[in-house]
């Protein structure tokens, strides 16, 4: 099922409808409840007033429309029975002699509740106070705080819970329910409710369409979603309402906490509905690390238990939702402001520590690898922006046993053109020596032999730094620092690590985009080799045609792979088992499950290793929503278990 993994599936649905015909609207809801069973969905919701229509004005007093309404609901409820749904419908309701708004929630035959509608708009076209009462009157002030003054109603099933205080918990979820209006106030209910306690907010709507109107609605759901970490679910009256003053479009969104998940097609004259799935456990991690998102006990807040059928089999439809193989990437038409940010965040925050330390110079080992080289692009850009002379950045290449032809003319091409300080200090006699010093067999090629190189050009570049009164720039990134791909005391260490907080992917795509973006066309020849030049430490001698022959991948496999693993376990805490069905999902069309399994699994035994290195890593920017920096936001034993 869905639900294992923290996956609700719910629908946002708009009915092809008549004004005031609320038996040929009833029909419409029940085909879309059906649909909607057949796609494995748990919730769906309909517009405001769907068995009436929005716009019957003051036939809403009438007692022919109230009771046909009345009538048609009842069947509907009934029709839910047996069914694994449930289902928001809106209609009229008269109570004692008040006639409200309302969102009835129903399943398996029952009415869970009733919600009233709250801000009722009564300016330009609309004038709801004429015809409705606002659930304000349903609740008084008491002591402790707001409680109901009607706290149940009776309808042809018995009594029912009614009210703006009701939440509708069921095993795996708490939902709530705002109409409309409510979301444009000042104080929208969804906030109280979120903080008492609902993930799901559902808006039964009616909102008319007007030029500008639609790309604000939008706005509001994305950025309410995102202020009280909810899914919220919106659907609003089509194209059948009245169209006296006024038409309806009928909207359809699914956000989850500040993102656009799914959108209907508007002006559709058929029914339409959306579905997607609200990640309930993604928005739980949000709230506990939230530490404001606390629960208000001001308020009087009813639970409502709630126990949909469950289905007879298990579902094994597709996931709706769509995960992206490269989450820490930027999405589509933000490119620049993206990649711009990052480089910003970078320069702004080695300007601060070269300023700080009062260093003549910024000293860099250059490898012609992509980490080296984003570090060498970010120092020049810091240069340039303090008013510095580019020699003033001091380049390092330190050829060593694996050093190839292609990575080392890069390299010097580089630092050429950008017009830096070029140093060259060759590491090969001074490891051999230092081998042969601690008895070392030199055709032993083990790790000794890979991180004594590692650890000699970390010695050059701090006594160069001293020596040249400058600051060593780490060049490893959040990746390597994941995975402790990395030598201890090596290129482990450094005075500033700029690449801290960059996961490989985006290292990779910050090169690209500088070749392309910021630099002449020579200097971008070089810089897209780079990026094509497979990732590796060159500690390891070449093959026989002078080829990188160590290739990190082959190793500890696609940092794609390792990125998607980082950005769930890290950002969301997400367990093994469902970091995996999600990857499986992403990675369909690339990855079969054994690669995703075996590769999951070196990350996990890494990742739970190799700590001792991220305790001791020096200062670097946080620059994505994730960083392992062991001052800020990771901090884990080093002798944990493997998870």
């Amino acid at each position: 099922m869905i639900t294992n993994f923290g996956f609700v599936r719910v629908a946002a649905a708009v009915p092809t409808m008549r004004v005031a015909d609320c038996k040929y609207n009833a029909e419409q809801v029940k085909r879309q409840i059906d649909e909607a069973i057949t796609e494995g969905v748990e919730v769906i919701c309909f517009p405001e007033l769907t068995l009436t229509g929005y716009t019957c004005a003051d036939l809403f007093f009438t007692q022919q429309l109230q009771q046909s309404c009345m009538r048609e609901l009842e069947a509907l409820c009934d029709y839910t029975r047996g069914k694994a749904i449930i289902v928001l419908v809106g209609a009229p309701l008269q109570v004692d002699n008040d006639l409200f708004n309302c969102a009835f929630v129903m399943t398996d035959g029952e009415v869970m509740g009733v919600v009233p509608k709250v801000n009722l708009p009564n300016t330009g076209e609309f004038y709801e106070k004429r015809w409705f009462t606002s659930g304000r009157a349903a609740r008084e002030y008491a002591p402790g705080g707001i409680a109901p003054r009607i706290p149940k109603i009776e309808i042809w099933s018995g009594e029912v819970p009614f009210g703006t205080d009701l939440l509708f918990s069921t095993r795996n979820y708490t939902f709530g329910i705002e109409i409309c209006e409510d979301l444009w106030s000042p104080l929208p209910p969804s906030t109280q409710l979120s903080i008492q306690g609902a993930e799901l907010v559902f808006n039964l709507s009616s909102s008319n369409c007007l030029v500008g109107k639609h790309a604000f609605r939008r706005q509001m759901i994305t950025q309410q979603s995102a202020r009280v970490h909810c899914g919220y679910i919106y659907t609003s009256s089509g194209v059948g309402e009245s169209t006296t003053d006024v038409v309806f479009s009928g909207s359809t969104y699914i956000a989850e906490n500040g993102t656009m998940l799914e959108e209907g097609e508007r002006f559709q004259r058929a029914s339409t509905m959306i579905v997607q799935e609200i990640d309930i456990e993604r928005l739980r991690t949000d709230r506990q690390r939230n530490t404001n998102f606390t629960k208000d006990k001001t308020g009087h807040y009813r639970h409502i238990n709630v126990a949909p059928i469950e289905r007879d089999e298990e579902f094994t439809e597709p996931i709706h939702r769509c995960f992206s193989t490269s989450p820490f990437l930027p999405k589509k038409g933000e490119e620049d402001s993206y990649c711009m940010d990052v480089f910003s965040i970078q320069t702004s925050a080695l300007m601060r520590r070269w300023e700080h330390t009062h260093s003549e110079t910024l000293v860099i080992g250059v490898s012609g690898g992509l980490d080296s080289t984003l570090a060498l692009l970010v120092s020049v850009m810091a240069a340039d922006q303090m008013g510095f002379d580019r020699s003033r950045v001091v380049g390092v290449t330190m050829p060593g046993f694996g050093t190839s032809d292609r990575t080392y003319q890069n390299a010097l091409d580089m630092m050429q053109m950008l017009g830096i300080t070029h140093r060259e200090i060759p590491i090969r006699d001074m490891a051999m020596q230092h081998l042969q010093d601690i008895g070392h067999d030199l055709d032993v090629h083990d790790i000794t032999y890979e991180n004594a190189q590692a650890r000699v050009r970390t010695l050059n570049l701090m006594d160069l730094a001293n020596q040249l009164n400058g600051i060593v720039v780490g060049t490893g990134d959040l990746s390597e620092l994941a995975l402790g791909w990395c030598t201890y005391s090596g290129d482990q260490m450094s005075m500033y690590g700029i690449n801290a907080g960059i996961p490989k992917t985006l290292v990779r795509y910050l090169v690209k985009y500088a070749a392309e973006n910021l630099f002449g066309e020579e200097l971008r020849e070089v810089l897209l080799d780079v990026v094509e030049t497979p990732v590796s430490p060159e500690l390891l001698p070449t093959d026989e045609q002078g080829e990188i022959a160590q290739k990190t991948e082959d190793k500890v496999g696609p940092y794609e792979l390792h990125d998607f693993f980082i950005y769930y376990f890290l950002r969301y805490g997400f367990t093994r088992e469902k970091i995996r069905y999600m990857a499986i999902q992403a990675f369909e069309d690339k990855y079969d499950e054994a690669t995703i399994d075996k590769w999951l699994s070196v990350f996990m035994r890494r990742f739970c290793t190799q700590q001792f290195k991220r305790s001791c890593m020096p200062d670097g920017p946080k620059v994505v929503a994730v960083s392992l920096s062991p001052r800020g936001d990771w901090r884990m034993p080093s002798d944990a278990c493997c998870i």
